[in-house]
């Protein structure tokens, strides 16, 4: 008995050639994956270099005495005088410095304090709840991201001075209080980290509806709660047009409104401060960083509790 060869399918044949071709052409693909690559890495170089430029400057300015600041290069270190500058800095005027930043930091924790509280339960309560007229006042609140804030500062003004609050801490807290876009960034969260049935089950349960927002929601909420309170904090330790405007005392600025009033005494007198601005620049900017890395924990465990579900 003989054996015949059949002829390979055209379909076989077709599959075989595409694979030939994918194999021809894999070599060009890596290579576009290469220049992707290198195009994207150094856009982010690029970032990176201008992001952290101006912080480089400041810690090479901060070691340095006021002569070498406008006389030596301004990217690198000339003659060390950083202890000599940190000194006068907490020295200067009987420490005032430091009296701005315990302001600072006051005005912030409590202010960002009762804003992350406020906003996580109106995000919490236009994500879990029906109720008439959400939808009316979601808009209401989207709508007043385009009011500017200058915009309210006349009025603002005129409120405060009627409730006798000017050139008080409660005039730079007390707004810090309401924040429309962090509203709007918890209720977002919200809907995505807690489960409407999570919430029936405890209301089968017996358990009421403050302590389904205490004990369940904001828990959930704990990582979204974490970057408003960050948002917040670093907005309001930014802030210098509102203690600009309601504050009047020396003794309750902030360390953003006391930096400047320094660089203005050089325009006022002869005197000339850019040295311990430049210093106090440096400093003020530690709490960020140590706020930073604090809250970090809150963003891993999110991670790690969304690749669980």
């Amino acid at each position: 008995m003989t054996a015949t060869l059949q002829p390979a399918p055209a379909s076989a044949s077709a599959s075989a050639k595409q694979r030939a071709v994918r194999r021809r052409t894999a070599p060009g693909a890596v290579r576009h994956g290469t220049r992707t690559k290198v195009l994207v890495i150094t856009g982010l170089a690029f970032f990176v270099i201008y992001s952290l430029a101006p912080v480089w400057w400041l810690l090479v300015a901060a070691t340095k005495s006021q002569g070498d600041l406008y006389t030596s290069n301004g990217l690198w270190f000339s003659r060390i005088h950083l202890w000599d500058n940190l000194h006068q800095l907490f020295t200067y005027q009987d420490g005032i410095f430091i009296r701005w930043m315990w302001n600072t930091v006051y005005y912030g924790v409590v202010g960002t304090a009762g804003m992350t509280l406020i906003c996580v339960a109106c995000g919490y309560g236009l994500a879990m709840y029906e109720f008439r007229g959400r939808g009316v006042l979601m808009g209401c609140i989207i709508g007043s991201f385009l009011v500017p804030s200058a915009l309210l500062t006349i009025p603002s003004f005129l409120l405060y001075s009627d409730l006798q609050l000017i050139d008080t801490p409660y005039a730079i807290i007390l707004p810090g209080f309401f924040n429309a876009f962090s509203v709007y960034l918890a209720k977002v969260y919200a809907e995505g980290a807690i489960p409407p049935e999570l919430l029936e089950a405890a209301r089968i349960d017996g358990a009421g509806e403050y302590r389904i927002f205490f004990q369940i929601g904001v828990r959930l909420m704990s990582t979204g709660a974490a970057t408003i309170f960050l948002l917040g904090f670093v907005a309001s330790w930014n802030n210098f047009f509102g203690p600009l405007i309601f504050l009047r005392s020396q003794e309750k600025w902030t360390v953003m409104l006391g930096l400047y009033s320094w660089l203005k005494v050089k325009m006022d007198t002869s005197t000339d401060l850019t040295g311990m601005v430049v210093v106090g620049s440096i400093v003020s900017l530690l709490p960020m960083v140590v706020l930073m890395i604090s809250l970090q924990r809150f963003w891993r465990s999110g991670i790690t509790l969304g690749s669980l579900k």
